[in-house]
Order: structure tokens, then sequence, then C-alpha cells
């Protein structure tokens, strides 16, 4: 396991591509129960190399009901981004994940991960991989069907403070869906 993370450590493949360079940010191990799959590491996680290492992560543990200590056990939870480095800066906020990361390392990093029972997709770019025809139109209507993606799924918007907005205009978000994953998240981990 240890070769294989250093594997994905030493990629290259979008290098032309990255404004700050490689740098990728994971996490996992083989008992890791959970995987959480984002979006991208912003610029404070490329910089420090800690998964969710700024407000949107703090925020995600709020979601989950989860201390520092077990969030970054990585024989609990797992990191996966769709892409593994920061994409530089757009006009509205980062760059979306580079699309060469996922199709090269997903299918590799999840065929050694036996025990998940939780995959967490948090975003439209994890939702659209990974529920390809079963995606609703928008991403509050996905994230509204979550039942419908049985107990081993859970789409989630993306925890950043830009979504303050997307939180107070779905109030069901909090009060129905994150008592929800609160418990399946308490029932896997604990």
């Amino acid at each position: 396991m240890e070769k294989f993370k250093q594997e994905i450590k030493a990629c290259q493949i979008c290098i032309d591509h990255l404004p700050l360079g490689p740098n990728p940010v994971f996490q996992f191990d083989e008992g890791a129960g959970i995987a959480i799959v984002g979006q991208a590491p912003g610029k404070k996680v490329h910089e420090t190399g800690i998964p969710w290492d700024d407000p949107s992560g703090n925020r995600l543990r709020a979601w989950l009901n989860v201390d520092d200590e077990t969030f970054y056990n990585p024989d609990k939870l797992a990191f996966i981004p769709m892409g593994f480095c920061y994409p530089g800066k757009g006009k509205s906020g980062d760059l979306p994940p580079r699309p060469e990361c996922a199709p090269q390392w997903h299918g590799q990093i999840f065929d050694r991960l036996e025990k998940i029972d939780l995959v967490v997709l948090i975003g439209q770019y994890a939702q659209q991989y990974y529920l390809k025809d079963r995606i609703k139109n928008t991403l509050t209507e996905t994230v509204k069907s979550y039942r419908e993606y049985g107990p081993g799924i859970m789409p989630l918007p993306h925890p950043s403070p830009r979504n303050n907005i997307w939180l107070r205009k779905n109030p069901w978000f909090e009060a129905e869906l994150l008592p929800v994953l609160r418990a399946r998240v308490e029932t896997l981990l604990y």
C-alpha cells in the first residue's frame, strides 16, 4: 500500500496545467470504512499537504460530527479527491479538478479499499463521475434525492463558506439529511 501511495505522490500526469506544480493530497488505508470524494485541494491545502485543512474541512467535520483525530485517521476515513492537486484560481473560485486524476487513480484506490461501506460524494464533479445517469438536473435535486442512492452513497454540497446562501435556502439539508449522515457515520466509525 505504501508503494502505491508513493506512486500517487510522484504523479506528474498534469504537471503542465498546475500553476503551483504537483502536490497530490489524499488519505487512505486498508481499514477505511468511509470514502470522502471531494473536488480538489485548495491553495491552503496544497501548501500544508493536509486534506480538508481549511474552513471547508471545519464544516465537513461538523457535518460528519467527527473530531480531528477520527477525521485524520486513514484507517477510518479515506479522502479521494476528483483532482489530487490544486488546479489554480478561476474567475469565481478555484478551477475545476483536473480530469486526469479520477480515471488514473480512483479505480486502483477503491480496488484496495475493500471495507468501504459509505462513499460521500461532495459537489457536482464527484456526483457526475460516480452517479452518471442517476444524477438529477441540479446539485440541489441530487442532494435532496439522497435516499435514492441507498445507504452506500451520500451526495453532499461542497462545505465551502461560499455555499452559505445555498444552506440558508435549503434548511431541509441540516434538518433532514445531516441527522441521517451523522447516524450512518457513527455506525461505521464507532
